[in-house]
């Protein structure tokens, strides 16, 4: 059962921290294959179920440990129906294995909430296509349509809100919010950008979340920022105005590769998880709209620990 779809408690003002790179952590550091980094593939058998399981347990410790509240986003990312029809899932095997995915997401909740720790089920969804690249874009009416059932499935299943990850367009995520208006669940939608700050289709952040705004009436609880260095958006931050009271989260690669540099990698690039967390420290002392933090691609439980750290000091400044 949903607990927290009425009021999003990440929304208040306080820290809250997310898990770090789903998919990288799974190929590179335990060598699982991951056809189409679908890691929602692995909930099919009861190893696949048990290493997810595994996967969030330590990163909410991490957040009880740092006195935040913690984001369960769903490992849901590729489970739309262009990635499931690839991995030969039809619609109807495709909205039960996302249901079983929230599933999965309570029994964490279940094991971990308590003493004050408010862990939020957050549905995560995909783009169509691929995450780096913006490809065809499809109209808002068109990507309403294509993004409801699993929006639908994530309702059903009780999730308290669903996040738009590594959103590429204007048009797209305008279909996700309004998809998920229509379900009636809270959202928020996470741009990726380029090393320039820029959406890869060249719009500025600051234009796309204000159409979007325009066009859904502020609908989207926040937006983030996903899948980029903070190398990559710092001046756009920088730029940002009055439109950072709507950028609350971030959750950044380790590595500082531009989209087609990773692409191409044939190693995983770590970076250095302390300067990350420097790096974060910054960030958050520049902008204080900006209070849910975790990882993408090449992040782990060392990253997120440091990121943590930043946000602890700055806990600490203002108390």
């Amino acid at each position: 059962m949903a607990k927290y779809r009425d009021h999003l408690p990440q929304c208040d003002g306080d820290f809250f921290h997310t898990d770090g790179g789903l998919e990288t952590t799974l190929v590179y550091h335990d060598g699982i294959e991951l056809p189409h980094f679908a890691a929602f593939d692995l909930l099919a058998s009861k190893p696949g179920r048990q290493r997810l399981r595994d996967y969030f347990d330590p990163y909410v410790d991490l957040a009880r440990e740092a006195g935040a509240g913690f984001i369960l986003e769903s490992p849901t990312w590729r489970a739309n129906a262009d990635w499931g029809k690839r991995l030969g899932y039809s619609a109807a095997s495709l909205a039960a294995r996302n249901r079983e995915a929230i599933d999965l997401m309570h029994e964490v909740r279940e094991a971990h909430e308590g003493d004050g720790l408010p862990i939020v089920i957050s549905g995560c969804i995909g783009p169509r296509g691929d995450g780096y690249i913006p490809g065809e874009e499809m109209s808002p009416m068109a990507a309403a349509t294509y993004h409801a059932p699993q929006i639908e499935a994530f309702a059903e299943a009780g999730a308290d809100m669903v996040t738009g990850l590594t959103a590429t367009n204007m048009n797209e995520a305008i279909g996700i919010v309004d998809a998920a208006q229509a379900a009636g669940m809270p959202v928020a939608i996470s741009f990726t950008v380029e090393t320039d700050g820029r959406l890869p289709t060249g719009q500025s952040l600051w234009d796309a979340i204000a159409a979007i705004d325009i066009a859904t009436n502020e609908a989207a609880a926040y937006f983030m920022i996903n899948c980029a260095h903070p190398t990559h958006f710092r001046e756009t931050l920088r730029r940002g105005g009055t439109s950072l009271r709507r950028l609350r989260g971030l959750r950044a690669n380790a590595s500082c590769m531009s989209h087609e540099e990773l692409d191409n990698a044939e190693e995983l690039d770590t970076g250095n998880p302390e300067e990350l967390g420097r790096q974060h420290a910054e960030l958050l002392s520049l902008f204080p709209s900006i209070a849910i933090l975790g990882g993408c691609c090449g992040t782990d439980l060392r990253h997120i620990e440091h990121i943590l750290r930043a946000g602890q000091r700055l806990l600490k400044r203002a108390a």
